[in-house]
Parts: C-alpha cells; sequence; structure tokens
C-alpha cells in the first residue's frame, strides 16, 4: 500500500458499500471493496426510495441517482394508500374510498420502487474495473504492525491487506460489527398496504410493471430455525393459512403467489444498539450499523444518508492530510476524528429509524395496545413517522457534518 495515500477498505459490496465507493471515488479517495459474495448479489426483490434518499444520492453521486432512474418504476398515483385487508369485502379495495383507511400524499412523482438486483448491477457498471474483490470474507482486523499502514485485515482465506481505514458495509450479519462490538448473529399500478390481525402485506409494482412485488409479512413467535441462513422455502398453503382471515384481495394475491415460497428472516438491531458507530480508524454504516424491520421501507436509504456524511467527512479529512503533509500518527488522528463526527451526526437518527421500524409493523398488525385497528390513531403515527424520514433535510446534514468535524480538529490541534 502506498503509505503517502489516504486510503479505504470498504467490506460489503452491497447497495450501501458500492453507493460509497462511487462517491469516494468522484471525491478521489482510494478505495478498495471486498466482498464475501462470489459476485455481485442481493437478497430480496423490491426496494424503494424516499425522497430524502433520492437527494442523498445527487449529494453523493448524480451518478448514482442516474443509475437508480434508469431501473425506477413509477407509481400511477402519488398517494401511499393503507387497506383495511382483513374487513374489506370488495374484490378490489380501489372500488371504493370508504375501503381506503387513508392515504399519504408521496410527493410529486411518489416513491418509485425498483427491484434490488437491478439497481446493484446499475451502480457495479459504473465501478472502475477491479475496484471489487470476491470471495474475500472477512476473519480478523488489527492494527498493522508498521503504524503507518493503519488497520491489517485478514481473511478467510489467508490473505491479508492493509488500510487507512475500514468501513464495515457487510449487513446486519456484519463482520466488522462482530469484531468491533463483539455482538453475535443471534440477533400492481401503485402502492398498497394491507393491515389486519397479526399480519400484513406491501404490494408495488417493480421493473417497470411486469412483475408486482409482494412482500407478506407474518408474526411468529418461534425463533428462526436457521444459524446460517436468512431464507428457507415455504408452502404456498402455510402462507395462505396466516392469511386466511383477510378478504377476498389478500387471499387472490397470496393464491398467485408460487409454491413453494420464498420465506426471508426478518431481524433488526433493536435489542443490542451499538453506542457507537466507530472506533478508532474502524467504522460501520448501513445494515452494519442500524438494520431495521422493512416497515419504513426507509433502511437502504438510510444508508445512503450514512454515505453522503462519510464521503463529506472523509473528503475533509483527506484534504487535511494533504494540506498538513502530516506524519502516521496524524492522518490516523484526523481518520478517526472523521469517524467520530460521522457517528455524531448519524447514529441517533438511524437508531431511531430501528426503533420506529419496528414500531410500524407493530402498527400494521393491530398489535399495538393503544391504537389497534383504529384508522385515524394509525393514519397519525404513520403520518408523523414517515415524514420525520421523508422531509430530513440532506443539506443541513452535509452542513452539520463539516461544521462537527472542524470544531474536532481544531481542539484536536489545541491538544
Amino acid at each position: 500500500m502506498d503509505t503517502d495515500k489516504f486510503e479505504i477498505a470498504i467490506i460489503g459490496a452491497g447497495i450501501t458499500g458500492i453507493t460509497l465507493t462511487l462517491g469516494l471515488l468522484s471525491r478521489g479517495i482510494p478505495v478498495r471493496v471486498y466482498e464475501r459474495a462470489r459476485d455481485f448479489h442481493e437478497i430480496g426483490a423490491g426496494i424503494g426510495f424516499t425522497p430524502n434518499a433520492e437527494w442523498a444520492m445527487k449529494v453523493v453521486n448524480p451518478r448514482i441517482h442516474t443509475a437508480f432512474k434508469r431501473v425506477a418504476t413509477p407509481n400511477a398515483s402519488d398517494w401511499f394508500q393503507w387497506v383495511d385487508g382483513f374487513n374489506e369485502t370488495s374484490i378490489d379495495p380501489r372500488e371504493t374510498e370508504e375501503q381506503l383507511l387513508f392515504k399519504i400524499y408521496l410527493g410529486e412523482r411518489g416513491f418509485e420502487g425498483c427491484h434490488r438486483a437491478q439497481l446493484l448491477g446499475e451502480l457495479a457498471r459504473l465501478l472502475p474495473e477491479g475496484i471489487v474483490t470476491f470471495h474475500k470474507a472477512l476473519d480478523t482486523m488489527e492494527p498493522a504492525a508498521d503504524n503507518r499502514l493503519g488497520q491489517l485485515l485478514r481473511f478467510q482465506d489467508g490473505t491479508t491487506v492493509t488500510a487507512h481505514a475500514v468501513i464495515g458495509c457487510d449487513g446486519i450479519r456484519s463482520r466488522v460489527r462482530q469484531i468491533l462490538f463483539a455482538l453475535g448473529d443471534a440477533k400492481v399500478a401503485t402502492r398498497f398496504m394491507h393491515l389486519g390481525p397479526d399480519a400484513h402485506a406491501l404490494t408495488f409494482p417493480v421493473a417497470l410493471g411486469s412483475p408486482l412485488n409482494v412482500v407478506a409479512f407474518v408474526t411468529d413467535p418461534n425463533p428462526w430455525p436457521y444459524a446460517d441462513r436468512w431464507t428457507a422455502q415455504r408452502n404456498k398453503a402455510d402462507v395462505a393459512a396466516a392469511f386466511s382471515r383477510f378478504g377476498p384481495t389478500m387471499r387472490t394475491i397470496i393464491d398467485l403467489l408460487p409454491d413453494p415460497t420464498d420465506q426471508w428472516a426478518v431481524f433488526d438491531t433493536y435489542d443490542h444498539p451499538p453506542n457507537t458507530y466507530s472506533r478508532g480508524p474502524v467504522c460501520i454504516a448501513g445494515d452494519a450499523a442500524h438494520a431495521a424491520a422493512p416497515h419504513h421501507g426507509a433502511g437502504a436509504g438510510c444508508g445512503v444518508e450514512d454515505v453522503a456524511a462519510l464521503c463529506a467527512v472523509l473528503d475533509l479529512a483527506a484534504k487535511r492530510v494533504d494540506a498538513t503533509k502530516c506524519g502516521p500518527t496524524g492522518k490516523a488522528a484526523r481518520i478517526t476524528t472523521a469517524f467520530e463526527t460521522y457517528d455524531a451526526v448519524r447514529r441517533e437518527r438511524a437508531q431511531w429509524l430501528v426503533e420506529s421500524s419496528r414500531i410500524i409493523g407493530n402498527l400494521y398488525e393491530w398489535q399495538d395496545n393503544e391504537v389497534g385497528s383504529d384508522a385515524s390513531k394509525c393514519h397519525d403515527e404513520v403520518y408523523w413517522r414517515s415524514h420525520r424520514i421523508w422531509d430530513y433535510d440532506i443539506d443541513t446534514m452535509m452542513t452539520k457534518t463539516a461544521k462537527v468535524f472542524e470544531v474536532r480538529v481544531a481542539e484536536l490541534t489545541k491538544n
């Protein structure tokens, strides 16, 4: 490694990792990405981005937003419509306004969804050749013997690399997070959210409307039986049984699912929130830091917000290093300060999202004791929580990031 350069190792080549890579490269910061899978791969189908996330894409690198727009599927309306999937009597809840619980305005275009794998493919095409190394599962990480080299990363295949800084974007089973905090693994034309007792379902179009993305959620008191994977096959009859008390629309949708169908475990980091997202020259971002249940549809967008803050603060740190020609100790101090700034700016909002996503899931399945199936109360909760996400000012976040970093660097200089 060229010790005169400011080099970053990113662990994980998912949406957060590749978005971060594109942002840092556009700022002239050398990056290498290490991915444990054999190729670019995303589990799941549909993903949507809220206005705050789209703005963050533009801040990170406008090419990212352009890539997203190439695979985005517009909605037929500017409203997200919540329907009573349990009591409805019509085959189509859009036939009568009375069937709708409530609607929330999404903005001029609504939320545009896309297929995860298609988006990752578009982002991957923007990467320079050779920037990602596959089949690299991180094993251990420690300070390099030569302190000029930063961190020594050892992979399961026995190979090693060094980097001045490490950012874990390796998902909810993040190895970087485990090393840092020693936590185990235990832990059609528009969008509709069909609510009901102990289950709910989200439907929206993807891939230019050719398929309908269907995500059915069921509360299961039993523990997930597999320690080594997040997905399994399940008989369609089991899914149908979970929605047997719902109205005809949901039962019809379930009937159209393949048999067997994919079952995914849904976990979050609510019970084990880290007390920091950074430690020295290492930090975590995206699901590695704040894996949330998907009920807000904002987890990936929150990761893009992380990326915007990281790009801003690492750009500032790199310029400081170049301007001052500081030695290894000064370089390490500025990287640490950059990551501490990122933690200070991002952790409160991201951890709130984890908590709120769990609360929203309970609301959708009528498990909240105060709200129950009351549509008005559900609307009020969903409205303010959703707008706290959607209305987030990315430009203000970027300004705050710069100010916090400069204050911390000034304190560092005094000491």
